[in-house]
């Protein structure tokens, strides 16, 4: 069974923690055996915000997680207690994958954990982080960075789409999207898109969008085109790449590509349908076509993905 150890002492901020307890405490497909052993580490009892927290562990407890969570942190200008610097730098020699969810990204990059990785924050501090740790590369654009070992998310919302990440990379898109269910939340938003979208979701029955995506999501085995998608809107091209931007942070195409390749995981891990017959039911034409874009996307082979993730 993983561990997954949240990091926590006074000063942090409860939403981040709160969530990330929600979302790995249980697996509610049913599917991921064995699911996660979730522990809470800190030096003692802690404030966290306006409540009170007794951890499960102390923090040396983090050196034998497999996986190390930072939420954010209240103050970023206030001195990090040097034992949390001390028990994050022992979990990252140890192997652990070390996680900051929004401002928790000081914390790692106040122990070297960020040095010579790209990274992110909330968006209001990611000149703070950047001037202050020069050897990190700082993106203030995106939802959250995956470099493998070491992740990192913007604020609030970005955090759930990161712990979301984390599933998908390791129990697949089905797991995920039953967890993203349970929370009420969209299943999958890329981490390179955008941190502030003025209109996150097409909110309103009237929205230009609001009828067109799921037009597209019951198409998305046809070979659709911008052009297809602003006429199905009764929009200009220039005015539905205006629109989608506002309310994804992407392109019309980028949506779109997105939406092939997920539905493609699905059938990669829900059927033994031929990579061809998915490349066909995904609208990618050819089993070519769907390894270089899922490739590139995913970072492994669609076969690769099946053998990893496939739902028993």
């Amino acid at each position: 069974m993983a561990t997954v150890a949240l990091a926590a002492t006074d000063g942090m901020l409860h939403f981040e923690l709160a969530m990330a307890c929600e979302v790995f405490v249980r697996d509610p497909s049913g599917l991921a055996d064995p699911w996660y052993d979730l522990v809470i580490c800190g030096p003692g009892p802690v404030g966290i915000g306006r409540f009170q927290l007794t951890p499960d562990d102390g923090l040396d407890r983090l050196a034998r997680a497999d996986t190390v969570i930072v939420p954010a942190v209240a103050d970023v200008d206030a001195d990090i207690p040097a034992g949390l610097l001390d028990a994050v730098r022992a979990a990252h020699e140890a192997g652990a994958r070390m996680v900051s969810l929004c401002t928790g990204a000081f914390v790692l990059a106040a122990a070297g954990v960020l040095d010579g990785r790209r990274a992110t924050t909330h968006w209001a501090h990611t000149d703070a982080l950047a001037a202050r740790y020069p050897q990190v590369t700082v993106d203030p654009d995106v939802l959250y960075v995956d470099n493998g070992d070491v992740l990192a998310s913007a604020g609030k919302a970005a955090a759930i789409d990161l712990c979301l990440h984390l599933i998908r990379r390791d129990h697949g898109s089905t797991v995920a999207n039953a967890v993203a269910r349970r929370l009420v939340v969209p299943p999958h938003r890329a981490g390179g898109q955008a941190q502030f979208v003025t209109t996150p979701v097409p909110a309103r029955d009237d929205h230009p969008l609001a009828g067109l995506l799921p037009w597209v999501m019951a198409r998305l085995d046809r070979p659709l085109t911008v052009e297809d998608l602003a006429r199905q809107a009764n929009l200009s091209s220039r005015h539905l790449a205006r629109h989608f931007r506002s309310a994804t942070g992407v392109t019309p195409l980028q949506w779109l590509s997105t939406q092939r390749i997920r539905r493609a995981q699905e059938l990669l891990e829900n059927t033994d349908d031929s990579i061809d017959a998915i490349a066909a039911a995904a609208g990618m034409g050819t089993a070519t076509t769907l390894r270089r874009h899922f490739h590139r996307t995913v970072g492994v082979a669609p076969d690769a993905y099946r053998r990893t993730f496939r739902s028993t």
